[in-house]
This record gives structure tokens, sequence and C-alpha cells, in this order.
């Protein structure tokens, strides 16, 4: 069954101040699967012994993309420290996405990665926005990426916010890329103005979400909320409570 996480960048603010503090409040608030986005200004090791502490596992982390390119050895060796399964790659600068041309770049670069990290016992995941659903020669990039790293095995991590936004509906990406979903970041629209929103409060549908991430062999569902108006403590604590009610046990 799949697990419910979270992608700490919700809580960036509050883990600038008090790290370990609030990483404690997501434990207490029953997350006990986190996707990293930062190390907190602590080594691998120390990390995975303060996760270990609070009785939290990181998955997943999200790496920048010139990390990728210019020190993947180190990134393998943190991630191995770290006790992470995946490796994402989470944003492309504005200048690198632009043309099919850059795309074609980042496919070398993804390639290599991923090859370098399955070596490791690891896999890469592409985590998209809105951009990435420009079309060059009648295609998204996102699909172009995706379909030429299939036997790279590389993963979606499909950001259901995003695709939303962008016009597309996820369940159609879900069903598409069945089995190679294994990372969900959930986040929901508001329906006036479109912001990000908790899980539950706005216009997705993710009764259909939720039984196409299944079909499709998601692992684990990451609660994200990019801007949170409110108490972003509340606002992840009502995501979850909203996903514990629909997802399977």
């Amino acid at each position: 069954m799949a697990e419910i996480g979270l992608q700490l960048y919700t809580l960036r603010d509050l883990l600038a101040s008090d790290f370990a503090g609030t990483l404690k409040k997501v434990r207490d608030i029953g997350y006990r699967v986190v996707e990293l986005h930062t190390y907190g200004g602590y080594t691998p090791a120390k990390l995975r012994e303060l996760l270990d502490d609070l009785g939290i596992r990181a998955v997943s982390c999200h790496v920048p993309l010139v990390r990728l390119e210019s020190e993947l050895d180190k990134v393998v060796e943190e991630a191995k420290q770290i006790g992470l399964d995946y490796v994402v790659c989470p944003w492309l600068p504005p200048e690198r996405r632009q043309t099919k041309a850059d795309y074609d770049q980042l496919f070398d670069i993804l390639r290599r990665a991923a090859s370098t990290l399955h070596e490791a016992g690891l896999r890469l995941a592409y985590h998209n926005h809105d951009f990435e659903f420009q079309v060059f020669d009648g295609s998204t990039a996102l699909d172009t990426l995706l379909s030429g790293l299939a036997e790279d095995g590389v993963q979606m991590e499909l950001d259901v916010y995003w695709a939303h936004r962008a016009g597309y509906n996820p369940v159609e990406y879900l069903q598409r890329y069945r089995g190679r979903a294994d990372l969900l970041h959930m986040k929901d629209a508001d329906g006036e103005t479109g912001a990000f929103a908790e899980v539950g409060s706005g216009v997705l549908d993710w009764s259909a979400i939720i039984a196409a991430a299944e079909a499709a062999g998601v692992r684990y569902y990451i609660v994200e909320q990019d801007v949170c108006p409110g108490d972003p403590l509340a606002a992840i604590q009502s995501s979850l409570a909203f996903l514990q009610s629909r997802v399977k046990a």
C-alpha cells in the first residue's frame, strides 16, 4: 500500500529557524515519511541519526540539476548515508527550458545520472511544474523526456497541481505512465484564485486521482503546499487527515 509523506519545502521557513524542532512537529502530526529539499545544516550522517531518532524515514530528496551534472558521485554518497531510495530533479532554471535543444541537453544529463544512480541502487525521478507541458514537434517536453528515458527507469514525480495548472488532467498522466509514478506530489488548487490549497479543499478530483494512482502503482503520496497563507503546520495536518480518509491503509 502507498504511504503518505511530506515534502519538507512546505515548512521551509520553520525549518530554517528550528530544523530538529520542526521535524518533531511533523512526526507528532503523524507523518513518518518525508522528502527532503535541504539537509538543514546537518551532515548526511547526522541527518540520518536525527531522522532515525524521530522515527522518520526520508525516501527521496530534491537535488538541483547543477549537482546532478557536476557532483553526482557526492550526491550518491549523501543519498546512501541518509538512506534514500530516490533522487529527484526538481526544477529547471528559466534559461535552461526555452527551446527543444535545452530539453535535449537535459535528456542527456538525466540519462547519465540515471545510470550512475541505478548502479548505486538508487532511482532517479523527474518532478514537473507547468512549463514542461510546452509543446515541441507535437509533444510536450515532459512526454518527450519520459518516453525517451523509459529504458533508463527514470520515474515521474507527477505534481498534480502543476499538471492541472497547465491545463492537463493528472489522471491521464497517471494512466499513461503506469508503473513509472512511484512518487506523487499532492496539492490542491483553490477554485477562485487557482492558488495552492490544502489537499481536499480545492477543485481537483481526488477520487479520480487516487483511483488512478492506485492503478498506476504509486508508492508515496507526498503532500506539498508551495505557499501556505495561514499556519503551514495546520495546512499539512489538514492534508494528511484528508488523505488518510481516502487512501487505503
